[in-house]
């Protein structure tokens, strides 16, 4: 879908361009955003690479393990019915550790293996309650730190990266309690909705 959102945007420019007589501001805004992309995806690699890393040495010295104790007796209220040994508990809580980070792309695979989980838990292609549990708190990116979104305002020559992340910790909250208030209120009202709400939820997972 957001193949042909984006096929129609640009054939749209193209042709608006043609009819203007703009065709050489539209060729220079092309190469300029194509350099300028490529700047920014270098910038954000490194950061990328540098925090992916992290998780990796925390995944193997054990650190993941304790955090995953640590927030053992949180989840399980989240998630009642997954068992704390389980392979789905394990990649929920590195998904939630990674999204506590600011690493939304780190947290993507993460957040995919543990949906793959919660399904092979499931008897039926109705989405669960923990299901749509986890798909709301992924979408709502809980951050404490808010590295992605400071690595672009730092690209773009903010000073002060870090200076938003009171903000940032009010509207990821925020979004995060009134998302699982409304699953809790609107789940009381049939499963449909929350195949819907899964549904939606994998979609934003393979986009990100």
């Amino acid at each position: 879908m957001m193949a042909v959102v984006f096929g129609v945007m640009v054939a749209t420019s193209f042709v608006y361009a043609l009819l203007c007589g703009s065709m050489q501001p539209l060729s220079e805004g092309v190469m300029t955003a194509a350099e300028d992309a490529v700047t920014l995806l270098i910038r954000l690699s490194g950061v990328l690479c540098m925090w992916s890393g992290f998780m990796e040495i925390a995944r193997r010295s054990g650190l993941m393990q304790a955090l995953s104790k640590a927030l053992a007796p949180l989840l399980s209220r989240l998630f009642p019915r997954v068992d704390r040994h389980s392979d789905a508990f394990a990649y929920i809580t590195m998904n939630v550790s990674a999204n506590l980070l600011g690493l939304g792309n780190a947290a993507t695979p993460l957040g995919l293996s543990a949906m793959r989980e919660l399904r092979r838990m499931s008897d039926s292609d109705t989405a669960t309650d923990e299901m749509v549990t986890f798909v709301i708190m992924n979408t709502a990116s809980m951050q404490l730190l808010p590295t992605t979104v400071a690595t672009l305002r730092h690209s773009y020559g903010s000073s002060s990266p870090f200076d938003i992340i009171v903000c940032v910790w009010i509207s990821s909250a925020a979004a995060l309690a009134v998302g699982l208030l409304s699953s809790r209120i609107i789940g009381r009202k049939g499963n449909g909705v929350h195949r819907s709400a899964a549904a939606c939820g994998g979609m934003r997972l393979r986009a990100r």
